[in-house]
């Protein structure tokens, strides 16, 4: 079996390799026939999220996934390659910050297990990096806040123990919800199975509720021509 990564061709079957999980394959490589391949890894059970790359162009957690002969392993996309399949992920903590996405004013309510199952879903996110890979706003926004941020700040929005969520909602207008085409790639692409695109709808609900609206709807003219090609008066 072959497979390349990083452009580079591995026979496994010469190399004497156990066909397992990509990310097991990858530490034979390293061990056996290129010490300097880097990758990341952590739990090695699909918790950690470290291991994420792409298989022939989509997203996949290493340590998940089985592989064919002749796939393409190639780093993640949108972000800086350190070296062969490690990405810079600096850009998680700045955009976590930056969009206020954490308790801050914390309510003394009770929590009921509805109330819980409410960001359940949310809460299971492992920053793998996997949406922020396929989403395609980057090819035209590179300051776009990463579908796992705006999934995050869904969590707190409604979390009960929240008691003013303005402030994240504040934050996430500028190349926010917005910018966001809906396109669906970064449920798709989710292994924690978050439904991020329907959080992105969901914010922009409550964004509305706070008196925000979608800004290109402020570029349409309310001058806008009215003539149907009758007179309303001629009758």
């Amino acid at each position: 079996m072959n497979i390349n990564i990083c452009k580079i061709n591995y026979d496994l079957d010469s190399l004497s390799i156990k066909v397992d999980n990509l990310l097991s394959i990858l530490f034979q490589i390293k061990e056996l026939k290129n010490r300097s391949l880097a990758f990341r890894s952590g739990c090695k059970s699909g918790v950690c999220g470290s291991c994420a790359v792409r298989v022939n162009g989509v997203e996949k957690l290493a340590c998940k996934t089985k592989i064919k002969n002749n796939d393409i392993v190639e780093p993640l996309k949108n972000s800086k390659i350190i070296k062969d399949l490690v990405i810079d992920i600096s850009f998680q903590e700045k955009s976590l910050k930056n969009t206020k996405t954490y308790l801050k004013d914390i309510s003394k309510q009770t929590i009921t297990q509805k109330d819980q199952e409410l960001i359940d879903k949310e809460s299971n996110c492992i920053l793998c990096n996997s949406c922020f890979s396929a989403c395609p706003v980057y090819e035209v926004n590179k300051d776009f806040i990463p579908p796992f941020t705006l999934a995050r700040a869904y969590r707190y929005t409604v979390d009960k123990k929240q008691t003013n969520p303005k402030y994240i909602i504040d934050s996430i207008q500028q190349n926010g919800i917005w910018d966001c085409t809906l396109c669906g790639n970064c449920n798709m692409v989710c292994p924690a199975n978050i439904d991020i695109k329907g959080d992105i709808l969901q914010l922009r609900n409550k964004s509305a509720q706070f008196g925000y609206n979608d800004p290109k709807f402020n570029n349409i003219s309310s001058d806008f021509n009215t003539d149907f090609g009758f007179d309303p008066n001629g009758f």
